[in-house]
């Protein structure tokens, strides 16, 4: 084939409409080959090109005859020499880095490894077996996509609501979705997924990742699978085990169409990823992309000794955020995956472990300096999980203003009251007001604050509230994996489900949490299934289970049904009432009304006293919000009004007479837990009392 010089921007392999550009970096590589392939499963390649071009760190080479739809993968050369960090192998076919597609998963063969496998000194040996026939090959794509107009939504983070999903587990055995596009994004882009969506009322689905990953060979040979996908190899690649229409490139096109469909819907889209650490594990881990690359350079290396890697993540490695080229890698990434694919925002996953400079994990690092000043990336939502696994790893409420982060410390102590423990008030009305103590400094918000009860990674609701203890026997792991510290520790509900007691008690508290959830200030993340019952069998760490564990049961009980319903309720009086996502933290003062932005309510109808915040026993409040005293504005400059609204709660194990304030004529019942009330309008009088049934939610509006 013929060959040109080419160009070291852009990195990566890009067609521009009469040939295609090859760029890759390696610093510490003498040489580079690029192999090019007829199909996906060839023994060997076609021919082989030697990229003789090299600027800088970035070795380039142009393809005038090349088209999209061409298989490829490189080889790189150099020392091998594992105690120094160096561990090249020109035997070992490797994926790109910047491979806009990947066509398909790997097929695990010890000829994937660099060393000799045999003992623990092994990845000191060298393997010269080609590992090509087991690699998936990259593919050159052709971008162009009609997008008709679509842009990003740029749905304000007050109103935002996300909903956490699968992209197979979600649609895999839906009734009403093409059999062909089950657990694909084409079925998420299904008009009835996505009537669905809109009428549970959420703005935003956040995706677990879908970049292209790696099913460790660990859980192969259980004869499991990485279900989650938290093993990324390519983070310009949507996974093409998630489409329904190829793996050469119609990949991209597919994903596309689905952003642009959730789009016209309303629904952005937001995306899991996964920077803090690659598939390739640690150092006796296989070599398939930046190991063979140039390990020195992409991965953090122990400086006493440089053949072990860092890992802040628990998974073997961790990527060398101190490396321009791996910032680089990442930005190009993000800024990718906005411009080209039209996502909305991004879940970063062990976020503190991007922050380390050194070992410390650091605000002010290089990772959050070129998102802050990068035109592109800083205008989408940006949401860290704000911990790693390294010392000091804890970081909720420490990362910058232009970021929101999922809320530990929400999850735990909403859990925590209902489930009856002592000395949660004091801490339960931060939680229930946006977490200021934890978000308030820096030029941030409530919506900071991402709020959840429940996610991917413990159990579902329905679990929550049904067992104590985890049942991870599945994982094949002797039920030894997955945190203790989201376990439900006996809510008082464990037993058959025959028993109707137990039961309504069961469908009681769901309500209650999703209730606290939506009642809350701060930014609400839903679990997805959780508003219909989902269950995985207390499996609390289901992250390998590709079957009927984690995906979505669409055979609806009439609990469930009833579940829907009231989690849509719940929504949509959030969405009515902007009382209850304000974008400023109360502040407890008469701001521009008679009444204060918010007051703290015994159930005698007496404001809590200090003393009262700090009796380890008290597990009943209620918050009036202030509708008058809302210190926002609409686009036109118009103050926000609303209603003013009271919350009451009771944890007890008792019933609790709550007495209404005296404010106003009449209070209307909107919301409730405990069961159906009386007469055909729910209404309480001013200054009467309300009888607020044992571990029940109820919202009251004055009414005009």
């Amino acid at each position: 084939m013929r060959a040109w010089p080419g160009r070291p921007y852009p990195l990566g392999a890009t067609w521009d409409g009469k040939g295609v550009n090859f760029a890759i970096f390696s610093d510490n590589g003498t040489a580079v080959e690029l192999k090019l392939y007829e199909k996906t499963d060839a023994q060997g390649p076609r021919e082989v090109v030697k990229l003789r071009e090299k600027t800088g760190h970035i070795w380039h080479i142009y393809l005038p005859d090349a088209l999209p739809g061409q298989l490829y993968a490189y080889s790189v050369d150099g020392p091998y020499e594992p105690e120094k960090g160096l561990r090249f192998n020109s035997k070992k076919v490797l994926i790109d880095p910047y491979a806009k597609a990947i066509a398909g998963p790997i097929k695990w063969n010890d000829a994937l490894f660099g060393y000799k496998i045999g003992n623990p000194q092994a990845d000191l040996s060298f393997d010269d077996r080609d590992s090509g026939a087991f690699l998936p090959k990259c593919v050159v794509v052709d971008g162009s996509f009609d997008w008709e107009g679509d842009e990003l939504l740029k749905t304000p983070w007050n109103n935002t609501i996300i909903y956490e999903l699968h992209v197979k587990g979600f649609t895999k055995v839906h009734p009403e979705v093409e059999e062909k596009k089950r657990g694909t994004y084409s079925g998420l882009a299904s008009p009835s997924v996505i009537r669905y969506l809109k009428d549970l009322g959420i703005t935003a689905v956040e995706l677990l990742p879908i970049h292209q990953h790696v099913n460790s060979k660990n859980l192969v040979d259980k004869g499991l699978v990485d279900y989650w996908g938290y093993n990324t190899i390519g983070y310009f690649a949507p996974d093409s085990r998630y489409c329904s229409s190829g793996v050469q490139g119609e990949q991209v096109r597919e994903f596309k169409e689905m952003v642009k469909a959730l789009h016209k819907a309303g629904i952005e889209v937001i995306l899991d990823v996964v920077y803090n650490h690659t598939a390739e594990g640690n150092h006796l881990g296989p070599t398939l992309c930046f190991r063979g690359i140039d390990n020195i350079s992409y991965y953090r290396l122990s400086p006493e000794n440089a053949r072990y890697c860092v890992d802040f993540s628990g998974t073997g490695n961790s990527l060398n955020m101190r490396n321009p080229s791996v910032i680089q890698l990442i930005m190009d990434s993000l800024r990718y995956w906005i411009l080209e694919m039209h996502v909305d925002g991004f879940r970063f996953d062990l976020a503190a472990a991007l922050a380390r400079e050194l070992f410390e994990v650091d605000r002010l690092s290089i990772f959050f300096e070129v998102i802050q000043q990068d035109p592109v990336i800083s205008q989408v939502k940006l949401i860290a999980e704000p911990w790693d696994l390294g010392e000091g790893g804890y970081q909720v409420g420490n990362f910058p203003a232009l970021w929101a982060e999922w809320n530990g410390k929400y999850r735990d102590t909403v859990r925590g009251f209902w489930r009856g423990d002592e000395n949660k008030m004091a801490e339960l009305g931060y939680r229930l007001t946006g977490s200021s103590d934890l978000f308030q400094n820096g030029g941030r918000n409530p919506h900071s604050s991402i709020n959840f009860v429940t996610a991917h990674d413990g159990f579902t609701l329905n679990d929550l509230v049904s067992y104590n203890t985890k049942h991870n026997e599945q994982n094949k792991e002797d039920n030894k994996d997955g945190s203790d510290n989201n376990l439900s520790s006996n809510y008082g509900v464990e037993g058959p489900i025959e028993d109707i007691a137990i039961n309504e008690l069961r469908e009681r508290e769901k309500r209650n949490f999703i209730s606290t959830l939506f009642l809350s200030q701060g930014a609400p993340m839903i679990l997805g299934g959780d508003e219909i019952g989902r269950t995985q069998r207390g499996n609390n760490n289901a992250y390998c289970q590709d079957n009927e564990t984690s995906w979505f049961n669409w055979n609806l009980s009439p609990d469930a049904k009833s579940l829907f319903e009231f989690t849509r309720q719940a929504i949509h009086l959030r969405k009515e009432h902007p009382a209850l996502r304000r974008g400023r933290f109360l502040k407890g003062k008469k701001l521009f009304g008679s009444i204060k932005d918010i007051i703290w309510l015994q159930p005698d109808g007496n404001e809590m006293t200090e003393e009262e915040w700090t009796k380890p026993h008290i597990r009943a409040i209620g918050m009036m919000l202030g509708g008058n005293a809302i210190d926002e504005f609409t686009e036109r400059g118009e103050r926000i009004a609303d209603d003013t609204l009271l919350i009451l709660l009771n944890a007890n194990a008792t019933a609790l007479p709550f007495k209404i304030p005296k404010i106003g004529e009449k209070w209307e019942l909107l919301l409730y837990t405990g069961g159906k009330v009386e007469g055909a309008v729910a209404v309480v009088s001013s200054g009467g009392e309300f009888n607020l049934r044992d571990r029940s939610v109820a919202l009251l509006r004055r009414t005009r």
